[in-house]
């Protein structure tokens, strides 16, 4: 028995001082000592021999050799990687890491977000809804019925007819599925993509981007429209911002008005970009029209509200000096690292 124990210290001598410089050296060490007919499996067999009052104590020391020689070929797997030895000695610390490559917003992300959280402190909260629409909630309920000459103002994508199946021209349709809901006072903004049979140009493309906004409640007047619209404008644009009203006409609101802003890029001299009258226009608004609170099942003779609508490109195009509209969806990365720092 002081033979075998002497060869079992011998052993874990060799093991200890082993070292293997590759994966190929690892396996070779399991299978000469831990394989099928490895030296551990071996001397386990010497059990037999042992007597039976010293079975317990010789057990207890051919286990502790075999975690041993198992803990030492888990140290080889975990010091060997992809055919060479891992060690600390091999790897220089004060090297630079590798340079990750940052993403960034596009800035039609960057400009909705700003719309957005000017809305959301005043109570506004995000709606969405279908880009696929039906004719219904994008045109009849918005009183545009069929044959309506305002039909006409927006040149339409059908995918189907009868029934009528289309891109939204808008996201009103947003609009008219939660008054259809019933959920009132109803205050929300509604942004998202949407689609008009357009010639592509530097100042126009055949799909874009826009937020509306809703608001209805009782006693909501054409003066909460302004008030609104004003600090939106001088949030957006800056204090200093000129705004102006235009009367105008929308089949889904009366009254209807026009907002106005003075041309940041000529300060209201004139210029190409304001065509020269030092004004440009941002959105289009009004008080709900009563036909439209009546389609989707709200009273009009309790119930006021008003809604406005804007384009996001063109804040975009003045924010960041950008003079083409199809930059924004061509997917240059060189046009879309400029905003790198933006956020």
């Amino acid at each position: 028995m002081q033979e075998l124990l002497k060869q079992i210290q011998d052993h874990k001598t060799e093991i200890e001082a082993f070292t293997a410089i590759d994966e190929k050296a690892a396996e070779e060490f399991r299978i000469k000592w831990l394989g099928t007919k490895g030296l551990v499996k071996t001397i386990m067999g010497e059990m037999k021999n042992v007597p039976n009052e010293k079975k317990k104590e010789f057990g207890q020391i051919l286990n502790e050799f075999k975690q041993f020689t198992e803990a030492k070929y888990e140290e080889l797997k975990q010091s060997t990687v992809n055919g060479q030895q891992s060690t600390a000695s091999n790897i220089d610390l004060t090297l630079p890491g590798d340079n990750i490559p940052v993403g960034t917003r596009h800035p039609i992300s960057l400009m909705t977000n700003r719309i957005i959280s000017i809305f959301q402190r005043l109570g506004f909260a995000v709606a969405e809804g279908p880009e696929i629409e039906d004719d219904w909630h994008n045109f009849t309920a918005l009183n545009l019925p069929e044959h309506h000459p305002a039909r006409d103002m927006q040149d339409t994508f059908y995918v189907q007819q009868n029934p009528d199946w289309l891109l939204r021209t808008h996201t009103s349709n947003i609009q008219i599925r939660e008054m259809q809901k019933g959920k009132l006072p109803i205050r929300i903004i509604c942004p998202g993509r949407v689609y008009r049979n357009e010639t592509v140009s530097a100042r126009s493309h055949c799909f874009f981007h826009q937020v509306e906004g809703l608001y209805i409640d009782e006693n909501v007047s054409f003066a909460d429209l302004k008030q609104t619209l004003y600090f939106f404008a001088k949030e957006m644009y800056g204090s200093d911002v000129k705004i102006r009203f235009r009367p105008s006409y929308f089949p889904f609101t009366e009254p209807s008005a026009e907002m106005d802003i003075s041309c940041m890029l000529c300060k209201g001299a004139g210029c190409n970009v304001c065509k020269k009258t030092g004004w440009l226009e941002i959105l289009g608004s009004g008080m709900v029209h009563p036909n439209v609170l009546s389609n989707c099942g709200i009273d009009p003779n309790k119930y006021t509200g008003f809604a406005f609508g804007m384009g996001i490109e063109r804040p975009a195009l003045l924010k960041y000096g950008i003079n083409d509209i199809r930059l924004f969806s061509e997917n240059d990365v060189r046009f879309l690292k400029q905003f790198m720092n933006y956020y």
